[in-house]
Formats: structure tokens, sequence, C-alpha cells
């Protein structure tokens, strides 16, 4: 059983949400003091050859209840190099190839079918429980949230319909271009601001994740980019997947017998 999930699957040892919190809590300085000597010196000389400070949220958004955009920079094709020796074919992958292994999901609930929800940092405020779509050509964000953040002014008026996979059709109210930092890295994101409840504060679509030129993984309920400094890896919160987007079983409606027929009739009498 995972203590910090409260759900059983895996053990607290092996879960990887865990481990990135907690090594979260020792990047920004908390419980250092049950670290070796040695650990302890290895966080101060990182800390003192950091140039610059990672943007911190001041807030955290948990939840608030209640046309084609052509994606920016280039478009790279990925070359497949085919090398024989001793007669043996195999693939070469360049240096900054995204790649997923099975390794990835030992610390996942198992035969699982969730959504990749991440959260991200918007005008210095922790956003969670936000979709990447690769099925969506835009990226969106609630009304409500927008509010939340203080950036109602910033709201370009520009309707557009924007239509869902039932046929069904939403008008947005607005625009707005905000710069989105995930994992360090930012980048300047349009969203389209619609009034509706949605069961995510926003969605990353195409836009953002080509201009990223990301590749996220549902499956192993993560997303990885190439930066200068490195492969980055975001890793989704699963457990909030699980709680917004779970399917519920409709009971069968039971047949009322013959005597409970005939009782009924009787007091209709």
């Amino acid at each position: 059983m995972c203590k910090y999930h409260r759900t059983y699957g895996h053990r607290a040892e092996d879960c990887r949400q865990l481990r990135e919190e907690v090594a979260r809590l020792f990047n920004e300085g908390h419980l250092r003091e049950f670290l070796s000597d040695r650990d302890k010196n290895h966080f101060r000389e990182r800390d003192a050859g950091m140039k610059s400070e990672p943007e911190e949220p001041q807030h955290v958004i948990h939840m608030i209840i209640s046309g084609v955009d052509i994606p920016e920079g280039p478009i790279f094709k990925r070359t497949k190099v085919s090398i024989t020796r001793e007669k043996r074919t195999r693939d070469y992958l360049p240096e900054g190839t995204r790649t997923f292994s099975k390794k990835d999901t030992e610390a996942l609930s198992q035969s699982h079918n969730d959504a990749l929800l991440i959260s991200i940092l918007l005008n210095k405020v922790q956003v969670k429980r936000v979709l990447v779509d690769p099925g969506s050509s835009v990226n969106i964000i609630r009304s409500r949230v927008v509010k939340h953040l203080g950036l109602v002014d910033q709201i370009i008026m520009a309707s557009r319909v924007l239509n869902g996979f039932n046929i069904s059709n939403e008008t947005t109210k607005g625009e707005i271009i905000r710069p989105v930092n995930v994992a360090g890295t930012i980048q300047d994101t349009k969203f389209h601001v619609i009034e509706g409840d949605m069961r995510y504060n926003a969605l990353l679509g195409r836009p953002w994740i080509h201009s990223m030129r990301a590749v996220p993984s549902t499956l192993h309920q993560m997303m990885k980019f190439l930066m200068k400094d490195g492969m980055k890896i975001v890793y989704g919160e699963q457990h909030a997947a699980n709680e917004i987007f779970v399917v519920y079983d409709l009971a069968p409606m039971s047949t009322p017998s013959t005597s409970e027929k005939s009782k009924d009739e009787q007091a209709a009498k």
C-alpha cells in the first residue's frame, strides 16, 4: 500500500510521485536537516553555483468549482539511420531523441486509461489540473481561473466557436496571451477563454505542445522535451486524473415482480 496516495497498487518506497515531491522539497531547501553531511555539502555547492533562482509560485490553484492554429517554430522530422554490422541491422537514435520505456511505468497504477494532467506556473501562481491534449487544436482556459489570477483586464475580446467531439460547440469569451512556465521553461501561450465549466482548469493543445517540441505520453504519465541544458521531464498528476475522469457504471434498473405489481394495483384502488 502507498501511504502517500492511500491507495493499493504500489508501495510507498516505489512511488515515483512521492520521490519527486521529496526531491522538490530538498531543492527548495526543506528537510535538509535529515541529509548526510555529504549530501548537505552537495546542495550548498549547487545553490552557490546557481546563477538565478527558479521562479516560485505565490499561490496555488487546485480547482475552481463552479478553427485551427498554426504551430509556432519549425517542424523537424526524425531521421532513421540504419547501421549494418556483422549482418545485423539496428536503429540509431540521434542525441536528444525522446524515448519511453517500461521502467517509466513501474510506479504507476497499472492498466490505467488516465489522461495526462500537469501543473503550470501562470502569473506566478501554480495552476494544477491542466490537461495536456494533443487532440485539441487550441489552448483553453476557464474564465474563473483568469479572474482568480487577476488577469481579466488582459483578455482580448475575440469570439470563436470551438467544436467538441460530439459536435457540441462553445463560443469563447476572448483570448489571452501569457507566459507559461513548465519545469523552468517559459513559453508565451495564447489561450481561448471560455465561460463554461470543465473538469480541468486549463487545456494545453497542439499549439503549445508543438511550440515546445514536447512529446507527451498518457501511458507513461509524463512528458519530455529537449532544452539546451538537457532533457526535461514533467510527470503527470495521475491521482487527480483518476478523480476527475472516473467513469461510473450505471446500475441496472430492477423490474418489479408480479406480486409487487399486484400490491401496487390494490393500493391504487
